[in-house]
């Protein structure tokens, strides 16, 4: 039986890392215990600190000795996480119910591990133990063993990561899990070393006492994975006591969030909260959100205050090590507190929304930093991680080989140098680079007792810039754009060198939701760049492509959506594709996170084909995962039986939650429909907002977007610009650049060409208000520009610079158009 639960993620939030006690930094993992029937102990390990024992941060980088001794049923599949393990001796099973049916048939237990293809600690496990034939001969003859990828099935990881982090205080991946026939978990934690090391028990000996256990104690065991899910399902789930949010909440709940980020914010080396830093871009959001509010209510100089946190952060980012220089893009964070030692692994997800983060700093500040590192990562993006037909891949792993041909693979190897390799490849200039980027012989990961306490990097040095550029071109006598045109210079040649590399691990997964993030940084790049100084230089890894190239590569990753993981006849989405469709169906997260970016591909320029696509996957998402009684959406669709707990999840966290990025699309839905369209969508949103009140009262730092959604609701109409003109034209492209000339989240663009026939009959349609204005202000010569509020227009301007300036002009008055 499905059991639906509101998951409190301010208690059991995670993103790729864990909590981890204060053991001595030795050990690569920490240990908790667990209160199961018997007594033992389970280690979980430490993802987000380097504190590994040099054989762990290694492993082979083909499969094993044993690849052409076994295959398993992991052969099968399209997943690059279950391919990795489809010649290991353990017996896999993909999850199934042919797996579920193994195990009611030889009645035995679950063993459950789930991970994803670019998991430093996922491969330590599986060259520890999974390619271990004693450890294998355990699994297969007392367990049927399960594999799951977890970004391919976020829902099956969501349920029993639930209950590890719930039930024992902490988790991460690979995530280790036994369940019964049913599928009710009994007992569970994340890593777990081999042998057992320091008084504690390792992976073996966990496999006799759950034997033991399942052998001596089953009915107790049973009872008690059923109970803690029941206790679950009760403990955590909620509902609205309204269908909206009570009055001044919304704004109570921002300023609480700011006040709670303010308050943890690193002066020295920008960012919120201490080591492990991660680049939580949502965090970001909000204090520019916060910020914009506190100007329009005359409050400039706490409005400067937010900016001076967001704009140091951003750069301390974009200067540190977890930023890659040489080939752009960013890591997934930084191990200590100066963002100089990164996780080397790269996520889409974080390139989508931090992409997008430093085009709003760029929008706000007009300074060509922001601009640059935005560039830096939509051109990463393009360069390498898109595929022939559009899909953009998922992620590149942390550990490559150190050089070709050798049998371990190290974390970091592809992205560090030796101040020996600066010197032989760059020459004459290297002195210059190696002063820009602190590259020292003795190596440079000495900048914080956490960035190598082990001396992994003893002699290799991570690029991170300490100077202030304009001062070291000083210092050699240089203009600042002759010393950038040499770091520039630098670097590719560096990147050319580092090709020639053995490369890390490519997922190569198509994933709908973080497509949907990725459309939308492209999108909005092709419109606010057009802002960059004419004649701006770039240097490598920034191409300096013209910006309307970025919309291109925004329809080509919808369209292949559209294509491969979209079924015309049915509506729906599939979650991910690779050499096909996965079995898994699209979730809350796919549906919220493709709408919101193709309504960032219709406000900035797209055909309303997307806009008409963005309302019928509104729908779906409300028919399949909207709680109609109760508000807000859960996680799954609830078809599949073999997923216990259905999710309505708020917590913003490396991801923002499904449901606060629906509550914006339906405040930004609403602002461009009319009359009952409009009003069911305002309604779905405060009842979902409705649902998480206490959260929004109590942890508005857990949920930052969800903040800036309740106060984009609570505001009674939203501005709203309509322009009206031929399509294509080098005039439309201007004035639709001016109406995202300025940082404005909750204004919304709509533009309509009065002689393309599909156009007028869709706002026909859906506001008829739109489709007035279109018929009675086109002109066949120009653009015209129509400022509004809910629909109730200032008179009509038909240059860029009059709607720039009416935009930015508070007090100028309207009258209906």
């Amino acid at each position: 039986m499905l059991k639906t639960l509101v998951l409190r993620s301010s208690s059991l939030s995670f993103s790729h890392f864990n909590n981890f006690s204060t053991l001595p930094r030795k050990f690569p993992f920490t240990f908790t215990h667990f209160p199961c029937p018997f007594s033992t102990v389970f280690p979980r390990p430490v993802n987000s600190c380097r504190c590994k024992v040099l054989a762990m941060a290694e492993r082979t980088s083909t499969s094993s000795s044993h690849s052409l001794k076994y295959t398993n049923r992991l052969a099968t599949e399209h997943s690059p996480y279950l391919l990795q393990h489809a010649h290991n001796p353990v017996d896999w099973f993909p999850w199934g119910e042919e797996a579920f049916a193994e195990a009611r048939k030889r009645d035995v237990p679950i063993f459950l591990s789930i991970g994803y293809s670019t998991c430093h600690w996922c491969h330590v496990m599986e060259v520890e133990s999974f390619e271990n034939e004693e450890v294998a001969k355990l699994l297969n003859d007392w367990f049927v063993s399960i594999k799951v990828d977890r970004e391919e099935r976020p829902d099956v990881d969501k349920v029993y990561m639930t209950y590890v982090q719930a039930l024992y205080g902490g988790g991460g991946w690979p995530l280790s899990v036994f369940l019964s026939p049913d599928l009710k978990p009994l007992m569970g934690g994340t890593y777990f070393p081999p042998e057992d090391k320091y008084g504690r028990p390792g992976f073996k000996t966990i496999l006799r006492k759950v034997k033991d256990a399942w052998d001596n104690k089953r009915d107790m065991l049973v009872k008690s994975g059923a109970f803690a899910i029941e206790q679950l399902s009760e403990a955590l789930s909620a509902s609205a006591g309204s269908n909206q949010l009570p009055d001044g909440l919304a704004q109570n709940a921002l300023r609480l969030c700011a006040e709670q980020l303010s308050n943890s914010y690193d002066s020295r080396f920008g960012g919120f909260g201490s080591a492990p830093k991660f680049p939580r871009p949502v965090e970001i959001q909000l204090m520019l959100y916060q910020s914009k509010k506190l100007e329009e209510s005359g409050k400039p100089g706490e409005a400067k205050e937010s900016l001076k946190m967001v704009f140091f952060s951003l750069q301390c980012m974009a200067r540190g090590g977890m930023h890659d220089h040489v080939g752009g893009g960013f890591h997934r964070y930084s191990v200590d507190e100066c963002w100089h030692v990164p996780h080397f692994e790269k996520m889409l997800y974080d390139q989508g929304q931090l992409a997008n983060v430093y085009l709003d700093a760029f929008f706000i500040s007009r300074d060509i930093l922001y601009s640059f590192i935005s560039r830096d990562i939509l051109d990463y993006l393009r360069r390498d991680m898109i595929g022939s037909e559009g899909g953009i891949f998922s992620a590149e792993d942390a550990d490559s080989a150190e050089f070709e041909g050798a049998t371990r693979k190290k974390e970091g190897a592809f992205y560090i140098w030796t101040s020996k390799e600066i010197d032989d490849i760059l020459g004459e200039h290297a002195s210059l680079f190696k002063e820009h980027y602190y590259v020292k012989p003795s190596g440079n990961c000495d900048l914080s007792s956490m960035s190598d306490p082990h001396k992994e990097f003893k002699g290799k040095n991570v690029l991170i810039e300490r100077n202030d550029s304009s001062a070291l071109a000083s210092k050699l006598g240089m203009s600042i754009q002759e010393y950038l045109d040499i770091l520039g210079e630098c670097k590719k040649k560096l990147f050319d060198v580092r090709a020639k590399r053995p490369k890390p691990h490519l997922d190569d997964k198509v994933i709908v939701s973080w497509n949907g993030l990725a459309i939308s940084s492209f999108a909005k790049a092709s419109k606010i760049l057009k802002g960059e100084p004419q004649g701006t230089n770039f240097n490598f890894p920034v191409v300096g492509c013209d910006p309307k190239e970025y919309m291109e590569v925004a329809e080509k990753a919808a369209n292949f959506i559209r294509r491969h993981l979209y079924n015309e006849q049915t509506r729906r989405l599939q979650h991910s594709f690779r050499n096909g469709p996965s079995n898994a169906p699209g979730f809350l997260d796919d549906y919220a996170f493709l709408i919101s970016g193709l309504l960032d591909l219709y406000e900035f320029g797209g055909s309303t084909d997307w806009l008409v696509w963005a309302t019928e996957l509104q729908d779906m998402q409300d028919e399949l995962f909207l709680d109609r009684e109760d508000g807000a959406y859960f996680n799954t669709p609830g078809e599949d039986p073999s997923v216990l707990l259905r999710v309505k999840e708020d917590h913003d966290g490396a991801e923002p939650s499904g449901n606060s990025v629906s509550a914006i699309n339906l405040v930004r839905l609403a602002s461009m429909v009319s009359s009952s369209k409009s009003d069911h969508y305002r309604q779905n949103g405060e009842h979902l907002l409705a649902v998480f009140e206490s959260r929004l009262k109590e942890m508005a730092m857990a949920v930052p977007l969800m903040c800036c959604a309740a106060d984009m609701l609570s505001i009674p109409s939203r501005k709203q610009v309509v322009l009206v003109g031929h399509k294509p034209s080098e005039e439309f492209e201007n004035m639709l650049a001016a109406a995202h000339a300025s940082y404005d989240p909750n204004k919304t663009v709509i533009h309509i060409d009065p002689t393309n026939t599909a156009e007028m009959e869709f706002w026909e349609t859906n506001n008829d208000k739109v489709a007035l204005m279109a018929r009675n202000n086109f002109a066949a010569d120009k653009v015209v520009a129509l400022v509004c509020q809910n629909f109730s227009c200032r008179p009509p301007v038909s240059s860029p610079k009059s709607l720039q300036h009416m935009l930015s002009n508070k007090s100028a008055s309207s009258s209906v158009v």
